[in-house]
């Protein structure tokens, strides 16, 4: 069990008086050539005080006992307060900060009905199944939990039970184990369709734990809402009726989300007990290079290079850090850079710094981690495995390469820091994008702003649908489960009643194939049978890739990673649905290019701004991979466009949409020759900030911007979700389209460019070659608009007021949609 600050380690640590403090070490960050320039605020969070409660009475004898054998004299109110809800049968969502003890809470109520179920006849008298984004989690978790009930003797069995889980364990599993530690994916596919053989289990369901819940969000999170339904369907055909317990980091609104994930009332407990150490908290932008991008734009160290650099002198200094990074690639390439900076510096420092990410053995991980808390190691470049829940303790210094796409995780990996409740410091460095460079220089927007909301939608009738026939496959659906699976399941039977997948008999729904129901989804892809990638020559199966991510993951040329190997794919049948790939190792990396053209198929909710609309709809999106560019690694400079020749794909999907009228043309001075460049430089613009306002990545939506489109007959800028049915990204839009509108006016404002760069305008998957982009007509369109928008729509903005929005000139013809879509 990762321990909150109210334990006394058993592992002795660094005396906190021989470190640094977190000014000292971010001085002698910033004391090289040009580099305090780079940092351009720090934040300084106060140290907090802990509050300690009392046990609950409730809570078994003995597992206070345990608890307290490890260290932990009392819990924090916070603990109690959960522990006490869920003794009284109240559902309940925990959403306090990193290291703050969130397990204990639920472990409390869990361990002492599993000790009173353990006295019932058959010993098995309670049961509590644990849910985890990862496997690597759960089996942190699992590995806990042994050693926390162990003075519990038998009373307490816990087993993982995943994908890796020996089949000749898996009987155990089913009919002994009482506390089941698995994942959403075993769930759906082994579990529910297997119901019959956990009828044991699932009759004495007490708990059901769902550990780091704000993972669980857009189109994964909406499968996961309806296995949970499924789960709850089918204990109460058993006779059961388990609370959730759920785990958050700090969320807005988590009692909302935990709803919506469950289908249950959920209490919410988010006052945060636990102390926490000083933070200083800096934001640092990367220095601009002598290399220049498309159309000549300025080009910004690449925040990998930057954090490599920030790791080296961490290591050199003796602090203990990690350093967080978006890909596995990504977290590779800082450790080996790292290394070979140290190599020139002191050689016993190489290994001293490693990568820690998805893909290792768990032997590895394990050691890595062993390694990193003892202090034989005192770096880690890492990916979100290590951001997860796993327990390390004793750092000094986080660095995150990049905004990780939700404030909730920046809080999340910022807190790994100082996770035994002395100083720390975290820095997060931009990239060269408009909601990096937006976020560097207007801090508040971290600082000053709640985390966001989680957004799910369960009611996507692409994601109900398979849910339902999975549901019908586990036992015949009736018209009492209608409500379980909300408002638009008897819309959705009556097409896959059509669609001959179920049958209607005896006021029952049946499953009426053969294959199984539950293999009709992947929940955590988008649909369409995956890609398998396979090695040339060897016919080693090296992994799977989304179908609808296949066509800019896997096309002919693309570069793949695998385990630390890099591989160049030689062929892509999208018949068989095989990538044929051989290793290699190019100094470049790739990234498809698109088109996208865009129908509107029915608008559900419009406002007026100004003379102009603001509309929420459906919409179906043509798109079209025609090309792929090959950037050289480190500094990101293009070194050529290769042409692909690709089928094109439809999707139906949501959207948010603005419309712009002659009179507001008129009023923003923007006539037809700079028409185009604008609206395409305000969608790209858009697209990149809209992750600040809805808990989505920039990748998982798409726009397109036409000078004349055929539906609205006006000048309209597109942005849609990127899944089939939407994912709630294009309402979250919607709703806070004047602030979302403000910040993005401003980017673009406030960037020092003249007519351009990867900081506002230019998108690194733009179809059209970031043409046409007009950056000044971009500003005084958005100012225009934003005068006419209306209070309710979004909420509140900044203003529109900034930087000086003069200027005219040609940036393209303007006559073609563009757009910049193939979210994967």
């Amino acid at each position: 069990m990762p321990m909150a600050k109210n334990h006394r380690p058993d592992h002795p640590q660094p005396d906190p008086a021989s470190r640094p403090s977190p000014e000292t070490v971010l001085h002698r960050l910033a004391s090289g050539p040009s580099r305090s320039a780079r940092i351009t605020h720090t934040e300084h969070l106060p140290p907090r005080a802990g509050r300690h409660a009392v046990w609950p009475d409730r809570i078994r004898a003995e597992v206070i006992a345990a608890v307290q054998e490890r260290g932990i004299e009392h819990p924090w109110a916070h603990q109690a307060i959960a522990a006490e809800h869920a003794l009284d049968g109240d559902s309940v969502v925990v959403a306090t900060g990193t290291a703050s003890g969130k397990s204990l809470a639920y472990l409390m109520p869990v361990l002492s009905a599993l000790l009173d179920g353990s006295e019932a006849p058959n010993g098995r008298g309670a049961t509590a199944l644990y849910l985890s984004p990862t496997k690597a989690l759960a089996a942190d978790q699992c590995r806990a939990v042994r050693e926390l009930a162990a003075p519990l003797g038998n009373a307490v069995r816990p087993a993982v039970y995943d994908g890796d889980t020996p089949f000749e364990e898996r009987e155990w599993v089913r009919q002994y184990a009482n506390y089941v530690l698995t994942n959403p994916d075993m769930l759906h596919r082994g579990i529910l369709p297997s119901h019959p053989r956990w009828s044991s289990f699932l009759k004495s369901l007490k708990y059901v734990v769902i550990d780091e819940c704000h993972t669980y969000r857009g189109v994964f999170g909406s499968h996961v809402a309806q296995v949970l339904r499924r789960l709850r369907r089918l204990c109460a055909r058993y006779g059961a009726s388990p609370v959730f317990l759920l785990a958050s980091a700090t969320a807005a609104e988590p009692s909302v989300a935990a709803r919506r994930l469950t289908g249950l009332p959920v209490v919410e407990v988010a006052d945060d007990a636990s102390p926490r150490g000083e933070l200083v908290f800096a934001l640092w932008e990367p220095p601009l290079t002598e290399l220049h991008g498309e159309k000549g734009a300025p080009v910004r160290r690449t925040a990998t290079a930057e954090t490599a650099d920030l790791l080296t002198d961490l290591t050199v200094q003796g602090v203990r850090s990690v350093a967080f990074v978006r890909s596995r690639r990504g977290a590779e390439l800082i450790s080996v850079i790292a290394q070979e900076r140290l190599a020139e510096v002191d050689r016993s420092l190489v290994r001293r710094v490693a990568a820690y990410r998805g893909g290792y053995l768990p032997e590895e991980r394990r050691a890595l981690e062993r390694a990193l808390h003892s202090g034989d190691l005192l770096g880690l470049a890492a990916t979100t495995a290590l951001e997860l829940g796993v327990d390390i303790s004793g750092l000094d210094a986080v660095v995150i390469a990049g905004y990780p796409g939700t404030r909730a995780s920046l809080w999340q990996q910022a807190g790994r820091a100082g996770r035994s409740g002395q100083g720390a410091l975290a820095v997060l460095v931009a990239r060269d994008d408009p909601l990096d460079t937006y976020l560097v220089h207007h801090p508040e927007a971290l600082f000053d702003r709640p985390v966001e909301s989680t957004v799910l939608d369960p009611d996507n009738p692409y994601v109900l649908a398979p849910h339902l026939c999975a549901a019908a496959a586990e036992i015949p659906l009736t018209e009492a489960d209608l409500d379980l699976f909300g408002p638009v399941s008897a819309d959705v039977l009556g097409q896959l009643e059509a669609a001959k997948l179920l049958r209607r008999r005896t006021r029952a729904w049946h499953w009426t194939r053969r294959e199984r129901a539950a293999d009709l989804t992947d929940i955590r892809g988008t649909g369409g049978p995956p890609v398998q990638i396979v090695e040339e020559g060897t016919g080693r199966l090296l992994g799977t890739v989304d179908a609808e991510a296949a066509h800019s993951a896997v096309h002919e040329g693309a570069v793949h990673l695998h385990q630390g190997r890099t591989y160049l794919v030689r062929s892509l049948d999208l018949k068989d649905s095989v990538a044929l790939v051989e290793q290699a190792d190019p100094p470049y990396s790739t990234a498809a290019r698109d088109t996208t053209s865009i129908a509107v198929l029915e608008t559900e909710t419009e406002i007026p701004w100004g003379s102009g609309r603001l509309c929420l709809g459906s919409v179906e999106v043509t798109n079209q991979v025609v090309s792929f560019l090959r950037r050289r690694l480190i500094t990101g400079e293009v070194m050529g466009e290769t042409k692909l020749d690709l089928p094109p794909r439809t999707l139906r999907t949501r959207a948010v949409w603005w419309t712009v009228t002659e009179d507001q043309l008129d009023e923003a001075r923007i006539n037809p020759e700079i028409l185009g460049g604008a609206l395409h430089a305000a969608e790209h613009a858009s697209i990149g900030m809209l992750p600040l306002f809805a808990t989505c990545d920039r990748w998982d939506i798409g726009g397109v911007s036409v000078p004349l489109h055929p539906d609205t007959l006006l000048p309209t800028v597109f942005v849609y979700d990127g899944h089939p049915g939407g994912a709630g990204f294009a309402e979250r839009a919607f709703h806070t389209a004047r602030a979302w509108l403000t910040a993005t006016r401003e980017a673009i404002a406030s960037c020092e460019c003249e007519t351009g760069c990867p900081s506002c305008i230019q998108s690194p998957k733009c179809g059209n070659g970031n043409e046409p982009l007009h950056k000044r007509g971009a500003v005084r369109l958005l100012t225009t608009l934003l005068r006419g928008a209306p209070e309710e729509a979004g909420g509140t903005g900044a203003g529109t007021g900034g930087a000086n929005a003069d200027g005219t000139g040609a940036a393209g013809t303007g006559a073609a949609a563009s757009g910049e879509g193939e979210p994967s």
